[in-house]
């Protein structure tokens, strides 16, 4: 059945597509800040096309899961990187793609330990954290939900 919503065929039933955006890094001085403005124009389009209510703690903890998985990728791979983000009015799952096919470690609790808290940190922020190895290195995805 198809309804007529300002003169437009519309298909009722049909899933709407999740709003997707990616964009590739090399590494230079500046891609972990540029990733953190990339977001911030996804979450506004997200609010926009999907009135996804975003409060300023979801937009803090959603840049930090995007700062902590860029800087991971980085650090520790040798070549380009690629940013991925897909969100409904719900949720956005960051998927961050690198080169190296070593797998991130979680370390256990130590607040006396100097450095190694980003995965830690996306654990706590993310509903579902998921590593996989490709054939040219790995990828990380965490699904971030959105509070309203």
């Amino acid at each position: 059945m198809t309804e007529y919503l300002d003169g437009a065929l519309m298909p009722t039933g049909a899933a709407a597509e999740p709003l997707r955006r990616a964009t590739q890094y090399t590494g230079e001085p500046g891609c972990i800040a540029d990733a953190r403005a990339f977001a911030e124009v996804f979450l506004e389009q997200l609010r926009s096309e999907w009135c996804a209510l975003i409060d300023a703690r979801s937009r803090g903890d959603l840049l930090l899961l995007v700062s902590e998985l860029v800087t991971n990728a980085d650090r520790h791979s040798h070549g380009p990187y690629v940013l991925d983000l897909e969100g409904s009015k719900d949720e956005v799952a960051v998927t961050v793609y690198d080169s190296s096919a070593a797998v991130p470690r979680l370390f256990v609790k130590d607040p006396a330990r100097i450095g190694g808290h980003g995965l830690e940190i996306v654990h706590a922020l993310a509903t579902e954290v998921i590593v996989e190895r490709v054939p040219v290195g790995k990828w990380i995805k965490a699904v971030f939900r959105l509070r309203p």
